[in-house]
């Protein structure tokens, strides 16, 4: 169980690696990985274009157990938005436009990062 335990947390860790990397070739500056407080973590906050993005990386082989954005229950979208909110409230200034985005990313059968696309403001 710990070496299953271990390789998905690998494979989760490349996977954010690979989203970041991305994110900064696009110009967005990474202001934290794995954010965490008592609601929760936030795998990335990435500010760029005016937006302050709060992004949950899921990782697939392949569809066989649904695509990324289905992993995301309804608890799990609550705790994303009390995890950014409390971001939000230790910042100074006002408020920055912000949204929560999903970065699915594909592994090839050895579980390296292919390709990452997001989908904008799972919230709402």
């Amino acid at each position: 169980m710990r070496t299953h335990r271990a390789s998905r947390r690998a494979l989760g860790t490349a996977a954010e690696a690979f989203v970041a990397a991305h994110l900064e070739a696009q110009g967005y500056r990474i202001r934290a990985r794995n954010w965490r407080c008592p609601f929760g973590e936030i795998d990335l906050i990435a500010e760029g274009e005016g937006w302050l993005l709060f992004i949950e990386v899921r990782a697939r082989r392949n569809d066989r157990f649904g695509r990324p954005e289905e992993s995301l229950s309804p608890r799990k979208r609550r705790r994303l938005q009390q995890t950014a909110l409390a971001y939000l409230g230790q910042l100074e200034g006002p408020e920055p436009r912000w949204r929560v985005d999903l970065a699915a990313v594909s592994l090839d059968p050895r579980g390296r990062p292919m390709e990452v696309s997001f989908i904008e403001n799972i919230l709402e």
